[in-house]
């Protein structure tokens, strides 16, 4: 067992040469072109990361895999959210490093006249590691990635149903889009009792950035005029397109005692 002893400790005191051999190969290998710190950081994860391999060899032959580790597999994924970069632009990479450790650890292996089995263990042992980086970074970038499409959706909610203040009682509610289900639900939810805050006598909804309407939205528009005139407030329309007005008609709502205008400024003038 004494080979196996050295060859683990060797692992653990030269884990700065290994970890730039490690980095190097990999890029040369994928013909990779990255800034000069991101190798620095990666090679100066794989150090602490063979550190802690060597160490755990030498001790236990029971390898469990460092935090240190789990928190570069994290900050990858963050790296790539950042940057906008896809998942497969870090799940490319794993197989490549497998492969570059393999190597290593096999000439390590002959250097230090491993058994079959011995050699094995460490290959097998290095491999569990970095598959659980990988497995890691995936669970990370899935988590950013959805929290980051859920903060858009908020913002493209709040764009598509801005409030814009054009005298002091009198706000314009801009419709951009398309309008469905989701949208309407944010209006109810969001954008009416922020126009009920500013204790505005008039709203003129604007549909000229609508898009298309079903029936459904159509009968929830009529619902959000009505809640708004319950409040006090005078709900004026504008921008109607013929498609869009198409779309009301058909979907049997009565809107002939509603104020229509065809732009704003028309609408704006007619409550002045």
């Amino acid at each position: 067992m004494s080979s196996f002893k050295d060859f683990s400790r060797y692992i653990s005191e030269n884990a700065g040469s290994l970890s730039a051999e490690v980095v190097e190969s990999v890029v040369q290998e994928m013909s990779l072109t990255i800034p000069e710190w991101e190798k620095e950081r990666a090679a100066g994860m794989y150090v602490q990361l063979l550190e802690f391999f060597g160490q755990a060899l030498l001790e236990s032959g029971q390898i469990e895999v460092p935090d240190a580790l789990i928190e570069w597999s994290k900050k990858n994924a963050e790296m790539q959210i950042a940057s906008g970069g896809a998942l497969s632009m870090i799940a490319i990479r794993y197989p490549v490093t497998r492969k570059v450790f393999s190597e290593i650890f096999t000439r390590l292996s002959v250097e230090f006249n491993l058994t079959v089995v011995e050699s094995a263990k460490a290959i097998q042992a290095i491999h569990a590691v970095l598959d659980v980086s990988l497995n890691e970074t995936i669970f990370a970038f899935e988590q950013l990635s959805e929290r980051k499409q859920a903060e858009t959706r908020v913002e493209l909610l709040n764009l598509s149903a801005p409030i814009v203040p054009v005298l002091e009682d009198v706000v314009v509610l801009p419709l951009i889009g398309v309008i469905d289900s989701y949208r309407i639900a944010h209006i109810m939810n969001n954008v009416i009792p922020r126009i009920a805050e500013k204790k505005v006598h008039h709203v003129i909804t604007d549909f000229s950035g609508v898009l298309t309407i079903d029936d459904h939205v159509a009968q929830s528009l009529q619902q959000i005029g009505s809640t708004l005139q319950l409040m006090g407030i005078h709900v004026v329309i504008a921008g109607l397109r013929p498609d869009l007005v198409q779309a009301i008609v058909h979907s049997g709502i009565d809107m002939m005692d509603t104020e229509s205008y065809a732009t704003v400024k028309q609408a704006l003038e007619s409550i002045k």
